[in-house]
C-alpha cells in the first residue's frame, strides 16, 4: 500500500504594503498522508486537530475534489491524515497549506497528471488569491500580479540572509473574513501613492538588507490601520518589538498573529519583547524565530 505524504509551509501574506501580492513561506509546516483505501476516513494531529473536519466539508478533502474534477476521474475512497504545527484562523496560512496538501495530494493518487504550475493555478482558483498559496507552493518570497492574458506572473525575491523572522502568535483568533469586513472600499490617491512606492522600497530591502529601505518599506496604509483595532494590543508589541531592534512588525496575513523582521543577532530579545508586551495586557502568545523555506511543497511517496 503506497502512502503519499505532501508537506507544506506555513506563509505569511501581506508583509506590510503587499497586501493580496507579497507573501512568503515560512519554516513551519503542515504535512498530510493519503492513501487509497476501502472508505473516506480521516483523522488529524497537532494544531487545533480537534477543529478538523472529519467528512467531506474538510478543506483537504475539498482540494482531493479539486484536482479530481479538474482531470474528469471518479474520486477514489481515500484515507486521510493531517498532521500541523499552523495554528488555525491565526494569519499563518493554515487554510493556503489545507487547499495545497488536498491538491498536492490528489496530483499523486491520480499518478500526477499535472505539474506545480498547473497545481497552483488550481490552488489560486479555489482560494480567490494567491498570496499565501503561491508561497506555499513555490517557496521563498513571492511577488505576485495579474498579467494581461488573465493569468498570473511570479516574481521570486531572494530573501537576505541578515533578516530574521521573528511572529507573536496570541491565544486569540481572528477570521480572514472579520478583517476584510474593516476595510474601506475605497482609498485616498495619496493613500495608494504611498502603498506602491513603499512596496517597492520593500522589495529592495528585503532583496539587499538595507536597514533604512526595510524600516520605511514596511509601513502600509491599505489595511493594517484598520485591522490595528481587531488585534488587542498591537501598538504596544510594535512598540516592544522596535525597541528591541527590529526594522519593524506587521500584521501576518489577516492576524492575529503579529511578525517582525530584524537582524539575525536581535531577533530573540525582539521576539521576547513581543511576548512580554502581551503578558503585560494579561494576553498569552507563543514567539517563534523562523526561517524562509525555499523549497515550498514537498512530497514523497512510502
Amino acid at each position: 500500500m503506497t502512502i503519499f505524504e505532501v508537506s507544506v509551509p506555513a506563509t505569511t501574506g501581506n508583509l506590510g504594503p503587499g497586501f493580496d501580492c507579497l507573501g512568503a513561506a515560512l519554516s513551519l509546516y503542515s504535512r498530510f498522508e493519503f492513501t487509497i483505501a476501502e472508505r473516506l476516513t480521516i483523522t488529524a494531529t497537532g494544531e487545533g486537530a480537534g477543529q478538523v473536519e472529519r467528512d467531506e466539508t474538510n478543506l483537504v478533502y475539498q482540494g482531493i475534489v479539486k484536482l479530481y474534477q479538474h482531470i474528469d476521474r471518479p474520486i477514489p475512497p481515500i484515507a486521510l491524515h493531517t498532521d500541523t504545527a499552523i495554528p488555525l484562523s491565526r494569519g499563518l496560512g493554515s487554510s493556503a497549506t489545507a487547499i495545497v496538501g488536498g491538491i498536492f495530494g490528489a496530483n499523486l493518487l491520480a499518478g500526477s497528471p499535472l505539474d506545480r504550475m498547473q497545481l497552483l493555478d488550481l490552488a489560486i482558483a479555489m482560494e480567490g488569491h494567491p498570496d499565501n498559496v503561491a508561497p506555499a507552493v513555490l517557496g521563498g518570497c513571492q511577488l505576485m500580479a495579474s498579467n494581461q492574458n488573465g493569468g498570473w506572473e511570479f516574481c521570486d525575491l531572494q530573501w537576505h540572509d541578515a533578516i530574521a523572522i521573528a511572529v507573536a502568535i496570541p491565544e486569540f483568533e481572528l477570521s480572514t473574513a472579520k478583517a476584510r469586513q474593516v476595510l474601506p472600499k475605497q482609498v485616498s490617491m495619496g493613500d495608494a501613492i504611498f502603498n506602491a512606492s513603499h512596496l517597492a522600497l520593500l522589495t529592495h530591502g528585503i532583496q539587499s538588507g538595507k536597514a533604512s529601505w526595510l524600516r520605511a518599506g514596511l509601513q502600509d496604509r491599505l489595511h493594517q490601520p484598520y485591522r490595528q483595532s481587531l488585534i488587542v494590543g498591537m501598538e504596544n508589541v510594535q512598540t516592544a518589538a522596535i525597541a528591541a531592534g527590529a526594522y519593524g512588525m506587521v500584521i501576518s496575513g489577516a492576524g492575529p498573529t503579529l511578525l517582525a523582521l530584524a537582524p539575525t543577532d536581535k531577533i530573540n530579545n525582539v521576539a521576547t519583547a513581543m511576548q512580554q508586551a502581551w503578558q503585560l495586557m494579561e494576553i498569552k502568545s507563543v514567539t517563534k524565530c523562523l526561517v524562509i523555506a525555499k523549497d515550498g511543497t514537498t512530497f514523497i511517496n512510502r
